[in-house]
C-alpha cells in the first residue's frame, strides 16, 4: 500500500534526490531509479569499481521516514530521508558486507541481512605505513611514493615490524612498497581494547602503470587462527583493489574462498577475477566435483 502521495509522485521524488550530481555520497554514481511491482530499484556504482549495484526501496505505506522511523510532512521529506539512509548503509560497507544476488546487468545488494564483516572476534584494518610512505592518489587509483622525511624517519626501514615480530613474513609487502606497486595491505589482530595479538595479513599489488590490474600477493594466519580470518582477509583485500579501479584480479593462491569470490581458472595458470562480471559466483563444492571426474566430493 502506498501513502496519499501515489507511487508516481514517490518515484519522482527519489528520482529528483537520488540522481542528482553528488547526491548521497562520496562514491556514489546515480545509473537509475525505476519502479518495480513491490518496489523501487536504484541502480548506481560504486568508486572505481565497474559493477553495476541495485537496492530495492519500498514504497511508503505510512507518511514515516524509512530512515528514523518518525513522521515525515511530505513526499520530498521522505526521499531525503531514504538518501540519508543510504548515505549511511554505503559509509559504513554496505558494498561489502552485503549479500548479493546476480541479476540481469547488475548485482542487487540485500541491505536487510548484511552478515558480520569480520570473523568473531576478529577486526580487519590497513596496514599503516608511518611517516616514511605516503599514499597518494592518482587519477583516481592509489600510489605510492615516499615523503622527503623519510631519511629521518626511524622505521623508514620497517613497515609491518610488528606484523615480523609475530611471526609474519613481510617481505612481499615491504618489497610492493619500495617498488611503487603495493595497491593494499591489510592485517587482522584480536577485537579487544588493545588490537592485539596481530594475527594475519594480507597484501595486494598493482600489475601495470594504468592500476587496471591487481594481484592477490599475499593471504597469510598464524596457527591457530580460524580460517575464516584468511578468507575475510582475501575478501577485502579484492574489494580494496576493485574499488580503486582494478577491472581484473589474478593471483596465484589456490583457495576455495577465492572461487566464491568470482575467481575463475586463468589461461596461464593460477586465478582470475573480471571485476564488473554479473556471472553467479560458481560453487566451491560443484568444482571440486568436476576436479574429481564429475562426482561430488
Amino acid at each position: 500500500m502506498t501513502t496519499e502521495w501515489g507511487r508516481q509522485a514517490v518515484l519522482e521524488a527519489v528520482r529528483t534526490r537520488l540522481l542528482r550530481p553528488g547526491a548521497v555520497t562520496t562514491g556514489y554514481s546515480a545509473v537509475d531509479v525505476v519502479a518495480e511491482p513491490d518496489a523501487m530499484s536504484v541502480t548506481f556504482r560504486w568508486r572505481r569499481d565497474p559493477t553495476v549495484y541495485a537496492v530495492e526501496v519500498g514504497f511508503p505505506a505510512a507518511p514515516k521516514s524509512p530512515w528514523t522511523g518518525l513522521p515525515v510532512t511530505s513526499v520530498e521529506e521522505w526521499a531525503a530521508d531514504v538518501e540519508s539512509l543510504l548515505m549511511e548503509e554505503l559509509d559504513t560497507g554496505l558494498v561489502r558486507r552485503s549479500r548479493r544476488t546476480v541479476r540481469e546487468g547488475y548485482v542487487l545488494l540485500d541491505t536487510g541481512d548484511a552478515p558480520d564483516p569480520w570473523p568473531a572476534g576478529f577486526s580487519i584494518s590497513p596496514v599503516p605505513y608511518g611517516d616514511d610512505v605516503v599514499l597518494s592518489v592518482r587519477e583516481g587509483a592509489y600510489a605510492i611514493r615516499r615523503s622527503r622525511s623519510a631519511s629521518r624517519s626511524p622505521h623508514a626501514a620497517e613497515p609491518g615490524s610488528w606484523l615480523a615480530e609475530a611471526g609474519m613474513d613481510v617481505t612481499i609487502p615491504r618489497q610492493l612498497i619500495a617498488e611503487a606497486r603495493l595497491a593494499c595491505w591489510l592485517q587482522a589482530y584480536a577485537d579487544n581494547a588493545r588490537g592485539e595479538p596481530h594475527v594475519g595479513h594480507a597484501a595486494a599489488s598493482w600489475e601495470d602503470e594504468r592500476h587496471t590490474i591487481a594481484r592477490l600477493d599475499v593471504a597469510h594466519i598464524l596457527p591457530g587462527v580460524p580460517s575464516e580470518v584468511r578468507q575475510a582477509l582475501m575478501r577485502v583485500a579484492v574489494r580494496e583493489v576493485v574499488e580503486a579501479g582494478a577491472v581484473r584480479v589474478v593471483t596465484a593462491i589456490g583457495d576455495p574462498e577465492l572461487r566464491g569470490l568470482g575467481f575463475r581458472p586463468a589461461n596461464d595458470g593460477g586465478l582470475v577475477l573480471h571485476a564488473g562480471s554479473t556471472e553467479p559466483p560458481e560453487d566451491p563444492a560443484a568444482e571440486a566435483g568436476r576436479a574429481n571426474g564429475g562426482e561430488d566430493p
